[in-house]
């Protein structure tokens, strides 16, 4: 049986042959290959720019750093993420403010303008799941309050809406290439932009503000750090997104098996995607009926032991130790409710079908 984790990354040959094939060449620090996958990924996601980073925190970093947020800066945001969504914002001093979420687990568009004040400065939806957000409701708010709009697609690369890929419709848009990703370069992130002075910033910001000039000499003008992505990491990048279509179709095929499953049941929701939205299906969350909620905890446990690795995402973030210190207490209907049900099952490009099938047996068994 395959690994049944929740998520998990599929390395094929090819994929160790690109890395070997860098490990014997000349660059192993940022070279031609980072540049390479650069122009891959926009290739794939129509953007004009995109500036690879070691992380997808440092790119988060970096994209709030150059867009000019700072202290006191407000940043509209979903609390149902990794923390890190928030954190490299607030590591700014900007101050989060978190709008509840629909039960899909995506930013409740309807609800951010009664959340902006003359110091929002930017909108920050996350495509949970890789569901695509309702951006076209998002940018008219943004248009309307001179916002930026910077989108987490850490779980949506290879996902649209309407045919457009997600990394083509903001002011930027993150990436990750963590190891359970659709694509992975074990670790490693990406911006994608269309503004030219944002990516030429990201690029002096991942590499300590330094400009090179002629021969040795090279001057720092400005404050960066060393966030490059190695180039035995865009190696693999660059071998993993040619085949990431192939990836997102067996994800659609699992989930499409659970749907098809699950569908007269009621012991749990489970989310449609909307036919002119497709998803990179980064994850297939279920939301567990009120009754069985208090019983999530032993339900999670029995799950494990039948060597199914499911996941709760997200905890909300202002749930977190740290953010009720700093900000206080925050409770937000949806999110509490979607955060006391939801559980990650199995799906990826790693499964079969017949995997589909052991975890819908076991999944309703459990819960029967």
């Amino acid at each position: 049986m395959s690994n049944l984790s929740y998520s998990t990354q599929l390395i094929e040959e090819d994929d160790i042959a690109a890395v070997v094939k860098v490990l014997e060449g000349n660059f192993l620090a940022q070279g031609p290959k980072v540049a390479e996958f650069e122009q891959s990924l926009c290739d794939y996601t129509g953007a004009m720019y995109a500036v690879c980073f070691n992380s997808a925190t440092s790119a988060l970093a970096g994209a709030y750093s150059v867009s000019g947020i700072t202290k006191g800066d407000e940043v509209i945001t979903t609390p149902i993420s990794f923390v890190t969504t928030s954190n490299m914002f607030v590591d700014l001093d900007a101050v989060p403010v978190w709008c509840d979420v629909t039960l899909n687990g995506n930013i409740d568009a309807e609800k951010i303008e009664s959340l902006i004040t003359p110091k929002t400065k930017a909108i920050v939806p996350v495509h949970f799941s890789g569901n695509p957000v309702e951006l076209q409701k998002i940018h008219l708010l943004a248009r309307k309050h001179n916002l930026l709009v910077i989108e987490d697609a850490a779980h949506a690369l290879g996902s649209s809406i309407n045919g457009k890929k997600i990394g083509s419709l903001s002011d930027m848009t993150l990436l990750s290439f963590h190891a359970i990703k659709p694509i992975t370069t074990s670790e490693g992130g990406a911006i994608l932009t269309d503004n030219k002075e944002y990516a030429t910033k990201l690029r002096l910001f991942r590499s300590h503000g330094i400009v090179k000039k002629e021969l040795w000499n090279s001057d720092m003008i400005s404050m960066g750090y060393n966030y490059r992505l190695t180039e035995v990491a865009a190696a693999l990048g660059i071998s993993q997104l040619k085949k990431l279509d192939k990836f997102i179709n067996i994800r659609n095929e699992i989930a499409a098996y659970y749907d098809k499953r699950f569908k007269d049941q009621n012991s749990f929701l489970t989310f449609e995607v909307k036919q002119t939205h497709r998803s990179a299906r980064h994850l297939y969350p279920i939301i567990l009926n009120s009754k069985l909620r208090s019983k999530k905890e032993a339900i999670f446990q029995e799950l494990q032991k039948r060597e199914l690795g499911v996941q709760v995402h997200y905890k909300p973030i202002y749930q977190n130790s740290f953010y009720i210190e700093k900000f206080g207490k925050t409770f937000l209907p949806v999110a509490e409710e979607f955060y006391k049900g939801e559980i990650s099952i199995p799906c990826h490009h790693n499964m079969t079908l017949n995997d589909a099938v052991y975890v819908a047996d076991t999944l309703l068994e459990v819960l029967v």
